[in-house]
């Protein structure tokens, strides 16, 4: 019998953990090696996300759910993998601050607070923690192992390009009546969305927490140049 997730349990914690470890590890061990670390780091964690990517597929095939409405690489933590394995396999700056913001305005909750039936070892549970982990790991191991970070400049890049994936999912919602980005309807369960007006009104206040992240995201880099400029 598969065992019901627990919050903030053993399984869970222990994730967390690894989550946070293994990024840091790989970002101070330049200091103590002169081995070339730094390509090996980001193919590992490149390849992580694909595997876990390709792995979310067969699972869900397997179980019967994999239909139009998810199957379609339309959702916004599907661009944020692209982007993030994009920026592991060549250092790009629009690419790390586009996974940088989309990763963790979208994963971040989801790792804290996740939305499981089961607890390790189910196969879903695996999946969840390396893909949504491997994100934060990779954000945590690009700004702190590789030296990009996101610019002034950078927020409205990604403001752009978010209304630009807006735009993309709801062309498909409405050609396929599917509901990629919740643009059509809230997700089940409690959410963000569970808070906000009902259809359509809740689309401009999603857009609003959209830039708020944005902003807050940015924030400790504003405050470290701040301090920089102020010492």
């Amino acid at each position: 019998m598969r065992p019901p997730f627990v919050p903030f349990g053993v399984p869970h914690l222990a994730a967390l953990a690894v989550t946070v470890a293994v990024p840091l590890l790989l970002a101070a061990l330049p200091r103590f090696s002169r081995l070339p670390l730094d390509r090996a780091a980001r193919l590992f964690f490149a390849a992580l996300l694909a595997a876990g990517w390709v792995w979310w597929f067969i699972l869900f095939a397997h179980r019967g759910r994999l239909g139009i409405g998810n199957a379609l690489p339309l959702n916004l933590c599907d661009w944020a993998l692209i982007a993030l394995i994009g920026a592991l396999l060549t250092r790009n700056q629009i690419a790390y601050e586009l996974g940088y913001f989309w990763g963790l305005g979208g994963t971040l909750q989801a790792v804290i607070t996740p939305d499981l039936p089961y607890d390790f070892p189910d196969p879903q549970f695996l999946f969840f923690f390396g893909e949504h982990g491997g994100v934060i790991a990779t954000l945590l191991y690009l700004t702190l192992g590789t030296g990009l970070r996101p610019r002034p400049s950078s927020l409205a890049r990604v403001a752009a390009v978010t209304l630009f994936y807006a735009f993309v999912a709801g062309f498909a919602d409405w050609l396929l009546g599917t509901n990629y980005g919740y643009l059509r309807a809230k997700p089940p369960g409690t959410t963000l969305l569970s808070f906000m007006s009902p259809w359509p009104w809740y689309i401009p206040e999603l857009m609003a927490t959209a830039i708020l992240s944005l902003l807050i995201y940015y924030l400790p880099f504003a405050v470290l140049d701040w301090s920089r400029r102020n010492r």
